[in-house]
Formats: C-alpha cells, sequence, structure tokens
C-alpha cells in the first residue's frame, strides 16, 4: 500500500492537520497502516488508542484502528480519554505502541495524532520516516489480520492518581474550582473530584467538540477569565484548567493571578527536592530566571532544555531527572510516576503539596520576587528563513555579544542572559513563525531587551511582515 500525506501535517511532535483539508479519513487509516509496519518490523503486535472529544475523532479513531488492525496489530481502544490516560494505558498494558487521536489546543476543526513507541515519544524523524515509508510502499501482515478490543480504564487511571496523591486530610475542606473546557478531561475529573477533600465547584465537564464556552487552552489568558471569575466568586484558593486532551495545566491562584507553568515547576519542586535533595529540575527554554533561581535556593539544580513535550520526556529520561516542566503547561514527574506529561496529575501534586506543606499556591506566588517579562513573541517568519535567521542571530550574539553577556545557550534557539536579565529567539517547531521572549530586572531593562530581540533580528535580515 502506497500513501502521500500532506507535508503539513507531518510535525515534529505529532501529526496534526484540518479536517477533510489536510488531514483525511484516508491518512488516518495510512497511519495505522505505517505505524503497524514499524512496530511489527520490532516484533511488537500490542497498539493502544484512544481519542479526545472532537466531533471527528470517533471516525479517526475507527480508520486509524482498521490500519492497524489491518497491519497485524492487536488493538485496544479505551475509548475518550484525556492523552495522559492513554499514556497510563500504554504502561498498564505493556503496549508496544500507543496513538491518541487529538487536536489538543487547537481550534475545532483541527485533529491529530500523538504517538508513542516502547513507552516513548514517536515524533520529528520517526513521524518523518512513517511518511516516507508510505511514500514508497508498505506491505499489509502476512500473517493475517490482527484484533480489536475495546475497554474503558478510568477506573483504573483515577485510582493510581489517588495513590500518588496519599493522605490528603490536611488540605481540609477549601473551595477549589475546575474548568475542563468542554475537553476530554470533563468525566475524569467528575469521578476524581468526587472521590478528594474540598469542595469541588467543575466547569464544562460535558465533552462537545464545538468547545462552546471557550477555546481549549488553559494557558492563554483570554480562555481563562471564566476560571478567574469563578475564583473570585466562591472564594476559591485555587482554578485548574485543562487543554483539550488534557496534556497542559493552566493555573489561577487564589488572588486572580495567572500561574504559568515554569513557576507551577518550581512549586512542586519544593517536594520533589523533599525527596530528592539536589535533584535536577528541567524547565524549557522559555522559563522565568525567578522559577530557576527558586530551585537553586532549594539546593536543586535547574537546567534548561529544548522546548517540546518530546524533547522535555526525552531529557528526563535520559537525565533521570524527576520533575521537568514547560512555560505552556506541560509539566513532567518521574518521582513515583511514569514521566509523562500529565495535567491532571500536576493537579493532583499542587493539591498534595499543600496538604503536606499547609502553604497553597497563593502564598507561594506572594514570595516570589516581581517577575517583569513579555509574553510569547510570536513574530511571522517564512518556513524556509527560520531556522537560518535563528542561526544568523546566534552568531552574531556571540561575535558581538549584548554589554554585561553573561550566558550563551543555544540549546534551542538563542538565549542571551545579561546584567539586565535574557533574551530569547528561537525557531517554532510547529509554524511559519519565530518564537521569542524576554525578562528584565525591572521594567525598563525588560524595555530594553525586547527592542534588542529586534533589533538582532533586523540586523540578521529579518523583515516585518507588510500590514
Amino acid at each position: 500500500m502506497t500513501h502521500h500525506f500532506d507535508p503539513t501535517i507531518l510535525r515534529a511532535y505529532d501529526i496534526r492537520g484540518i479536517l477533510d483539508d489536510s488531514l483525511t479519513a484516508a491518512d488516518a487509516y495510512a497511519i495505522g497502516v505505517g505505524f503497524a509496519d514499524i512496530i511489527r518490523a520490532k516484533s511488537g503486535h500490542k497498539i493502544v488508542i484512544g481519542r479526545d472529544g472532537r466531533l471527528s475523532s470517533p471516525m479517526l479513531a475507527e480508520h486509524l484502528s482498521e490500519g492497524l488492525v489491518a497491519g497485524g496489530m492487536d488493538v485496544t481502544d479505551i475509548g475518550i480519554s484525556p492523552t495522559p490516560m492513554l499514556y497510563f494505558a500504554d504502561r498498564m498494558f505493556q503496549a508496544d505502541g500507543a496513538i491518541q487521536i487529538t487536536g489538543s489546543h487547537n481550534p475545532a476543526n483541527y485533529n491529530g495524532f500523538k504517538m508513542v513507541i516502547g513507552h516513548l515519544p514517536f515524533y520529528d524523524a520517526d513521524i518523518a520516516q512513517l511518511g516516507q515509508n508510505m511514500a514508497q510502499g508498505v506491505e499489509l501482515s502476512a500473517t493475517g489480520k490482527g484484533s480489536l478490543n475495546q475497554i474503558d480504564i478510568s477506573d483504573q487511571y483515577i485510582s493510581a492518581l489517588k495513590t500518588y496523591a496519599g493522605d490528603l486530610s490536611g488540605l481540609g475542606q477549601p473551595a477549589l474550582i475546575w474548568d475542563c473546557g468542554n475537553g476530554a478531561t470533563g468525566p475524569v475529573v467528575d469521578m476524581l473530584t468526587g472521590e478528594l477533600p474540598g469542595q469541588h465547584k467543575v466547569l464544562f465537564s460535558d465533552i462537545d467538540g464545538n468547545f462552546p464556552n471557550h477555546h481549549p487552552d488553559p494557558v492563554d489568558p483570554a480562555t481563562l477569565h471564566l476560571l478567574r471569575q469563578a475564583v473570585a466568586d466562591h472564594d476559591a484558593i485555587i482554578g485548574i484548567g485543562f487543554d483539550g486532551d488534557g496534556d497542559r495545566i493552566g493555573l489561577i491562584d487564589g488572588k486572580g493571578r495567572q500561574v504559568a507553568g515554569d513557576v507551577l515547576t518550581a512549586y512542586l519542586a519544593e517536594g520533589v527536592l523533599r525527596q530528592h535533595a539536589g535533584a535536577k529540575i528541567i524547565f524549557d527554554v522559555k522559563s522565568s530566571s525567578v522559577a530557576l533561581d527558586y530551585v537553586r535556593s532549594l539546593g536543586g539544580q535547574p537546567e534548561l532544555w529544548k522546548t517540546g513535550h518530546s524533547h522535555m520526556k526525552m531529557r528526563l529520561k535520559e537525565t533521570a531527572a524527576p520533575l521537568a516542566g514547560e512555560m505552556s503547561g506541560h509539566l513532567f514527574m518521574a518521582n513515583d510516576w511514569y514521566g509523562f506529561d500529565d495535567a491532571l496529575l500536576a493537579a493532583v501534586a499542587v493539591l498534595k503539596e499543600m496538604a503536606q506543606t499547609g502553604r497553597d499556591i497563593t502564598s507561594f506566588v506572594d514570595r516570589l520576587p516581581p517577575v517583569f517579562a513579555t509574553a510569547e513573541l510570536r513574530i511571522a517568519c517564512q518556513e524556509t528563513e527560520k531556522f537560518a535567521l535563528v542561526d544568523a542571530v546566534a552568531k552574531a550574539a556571540r561575535s558581538n555579544p549584548d554589554h554585561g553577556t553573561r550566558d550563551v545557550n543555544n540549546i534551542d534557539g538563542i538565549r542571551v542572559t545579561t546584567e539586565q536579565g535574557w533574551w530569547l529567539i528561537r525557531a517554532s517547531n510547529t509554524g511559519a513563525e519565530l518564537v521569542a521572549r524576554a525578562e528584565g530586572r525591572d521594567k525598563s531593562a525588560l524595555e530594553m531587551l525586547e527592542a534588542n530581540i529586534y533589533q538582532r533580528l533586523r540586523s540578521a535580515g529579518w523583515k516585518p511582515a507588510a500590514k
């Protein structure tokens, strides 16, 4: 069988496109056949699949499973589920591979596939190879068709989350708000909160692939107004939000402040470092120096690494670090867990830390120094030019360094730390754009650093898009 994918859907971290435009039912079948061929070459046959609540997900799941079965795979379908529950099922069934059908936090007309092989991310070169294999032609299984079995593992997943939480009696009975955003976490959150201490108010737990209440992105400030309002209305100590497939978390503290993923990682590092003194804690390159400095103050070793959930999971395994986190809300815990990104586990970990210490996330944020930082700056740039531009900026930053330069980190793009703060420019792995950010020691330093980003880009040949 041969099949040619639209090249725009074969991305760095997953396969993703617009339904009936760049992504079709035929693509889903071909992904099943191609993935089965790769698993079969490794003498494997057990695959777990799941799906989010998007309107197109059942159809894509049907065609994906048909392709997998035609390729000789024995498929276990766990149905509608958050992506981390699919990762949990991968471990629970000791599968050879796993695929989640999800459009994540993208608009409702998008969908895609997140993939796992050997309990590790299937990404980047793996995805490119699958595309090449299908273009060249793949044979179906010579030993005949596989099988398809359906099973709900919600109870087992929730039981594992409760075991991780341990004794939460120290939490008391505070008000807590949960916003599922009509995504795949809804039924699990309803069941979980019914078994936890506290007074829980769950918003939008009914799954609706149209996302009628707000866009399912819990770190976009524009989507958090309903969660923030509910925290205020109920005098809650925390508001917890999830993206469409439950692998990213967004938080609002008791004073209505958004708590970014890097700061949340620093908060959870307290508990981790009580168990693993001096351990390495991994942050992505967009993370705040405030978060890194806090980990240092606890005796931990903060490390910057490449942005992207697949990169972070691989780094966690390579270093045996117990915790990693991204500014985007992907958090990865390997202490008493499996090291994959799980927003529900992150939420439980926050409650566990509050119960053990008696300090909530609000008091933690109160203790931090003020942060003067930009939001994530997304700068339009041609796909064919973005990596060369970043390389040019990096070369110039080394040959002609900023005044007071203390460090130049090129693990993912270029991050320059100076006496005034730091700035970052990297090429997006998911779109035709550059991603930039800056953080200064005060407001004037931030303004200078942000201006420097654009000055460096212009010197490298970048031109703003015509309005």
